[in-house]
């Protein structure tokens, strides 16, 4: 798998200590649903959330930092153990930096997936800048890395598997499955 990618990328994943996520366009299609009582509805991916478990289980912490807040979101970090969950800042780069008073983590090994212009900051500063298939032209140009598949559609689970791979994480964590 490490030979599929630029020697760049693998340098940078195998830093990686925190992975923090984007939610609507990374963790989702990006699509907003609506019921007739005004509740909001979100589609989560399930192989998405195997491959947090899977980072987690590697030693490896994941987040959120979002623009918008939602109680469905709570539920799902909760769900998962994401921790620190960030929700309502539209200002990512002004919450990675508060996140990074209270953590023993640089730069540099932080990974940021993203998906449009409010992560275009995040992207630039952190170690590892990712952006789903479906990410905005402007974050694919600053981005280390894009993945194949889109937000909501295995995406995180596909930089999880890149990660761990680099790492040399991946292959024990498979072999509990079998």
């Amino acid at each position: 798998m490490k030979e599929n990618y630029p020697l760049a990328v693998i340098k940078a994943a195998q830093k990686i200590r925190l992975v923090l996520l984007d939610v609507d366009g990374v963790l989702t299609d990006g699509k907003l649903y609506y019921g007739n009582s005004g509740e909001e509805l979100k589609a989560f991916d399930i192989q998405d959330g195997l491959g947090i478990k899977l980072l987690q289980r590697g030693g490896i912490k994941v987040g959120i930092i979002t623009g918008r807040s939602s109680t469905l979101l709570k539920r799902r970090a909760e769900e998962l153990a994401i921790e620190p969950l960030v929700q309502g800042r539209e200002d990512k780069l002004t919450a990675l930096n508060e996140l990074l008073d209270n953590m023993d983590v640089s730069l540099d090994e932080i990974a940021f997936m993203g998906d449009d212009l409010p992560d275009l900051a995040v992207i630039r500063r952190v170690g590892f800048g990712i952006t789903p298939a479906n990410g905005n032209t402007q974050l694919v140009s600053q981005a280390l890395w894009q993945t194949i598949k889109a937000g909501g559609n295995g995406a995180v689970r596909e930089a999880a598997e890149l990660i761990l791979e680099a790492q040399g994480k991946l292959k024990p964590l498979l072999e509990t499955y079998q």
